[in-house]
């Protein structure tokens, strides 16, 4: 049986070795560095799905007090990440994530849980659309090299 475990000191390397598959531009020293600030931030948090063959997803999540696209109220939960390994896709695991993070959210008095993806992650936008998420806006972000 699967089951959801919150992020503690013996499960940090887990996490940061789960993320730098969905964010692999990122060094695991440098996640391993993150993950331990998220265990000692008070407004943030990370849940591991693990089975008998270990770990194999997670959800970051945060509460953001600065603007965040199409909220009605601020504070508001934010899901900073969320992964489920290839091999367990398709069978409800980010689902059930999903499901724990707004708890999680109700928990702490929030009434919205928000979330974003990249324009051309199709699989985000199909899992967020079906989830119940309304899209609230598009952007295309730039930088300018200046000197």
């Amino acid at each position: 049986m699967d089951t959801i475990v919150e992020i503690n000191e013996n499960t940090i390397q887990n996490a940061a070795e789960l993320s730098t598959e969905l964010w692999p531009d990122s060094s695991l020293t440098e996640m391993t560095a993150h993950y331990e600030g998220v265990l000692n931030a008070s407004l943030a948090t990370c849940f591991l799905l693990q089975n008998e063959s270990g770990y194999f997803g997670f959800i970051e999540l945060s509460v953001r007090n600065d603007y965040v696209e199409g909220v009605e109220e601020s504070p508001v939960a934010y899901i900073e990440g969320l992964f489920v390994n290839p091999r367990y896709r398709h069978k409800g695991s980010g689902r059930r994530l999903l499901k724990y993070a707004e708890d999680w959210a109700r928990t702490k008095g929030f009434k919205q849980l928000c979330s974003d993806t990249e324009l051309e992650n199709s699989p985000s936008i199909e899992f967020h659309t079906s989830s119940g998420f309304i899209e609230v806006s598009r952007i295309v972000c730039f930088v300018k090299d200046i000197d």
